[in-house]
């Protein structure tokens, strides 16, 4: 299948499919009374109705805590902050 960008297409086609895009009903193109095309927008799936779609996994998942002290072992203090980006700006 050929592939354009939007921008490619000459104004008046850009307008209709961000029509149709907006109201999200499909735009048939006649010829002679005769339908030969349609303008339809993609419509996406959230991400619920993706979630939704998945098969559960069956399998176990390793304990990554393995080994960890607890949070409640945890002393928090006074610390210094070091940027490892390249803003070179600390928080």
């Amino acid at each position: 299948m050929t592939q354009i960008t939007l921008s490619d297409l000459p104004e008046t086609i850009q307008t209709l499919i961000n029509q149709a895009q907006k109201t999200g009903e499909s735009l048939t193109i006649t010829q002679n009374g005769i339908p030969f095309a349609i303008i339809s927008p993609i419509k996406k799936k959230s991400l619920l109705e993706t979630l939704s779609t998945l098969e559960p996994l069956d399998e176990d998942f390793a304990n990554v805590d393995e080994g960890l002290l607890p949070l409640d072992d945890i002393k928090f203090g006074k610390s210094l902050m070091i940027c490892h980006c390249e803003c070179n700006e600390v928080e």
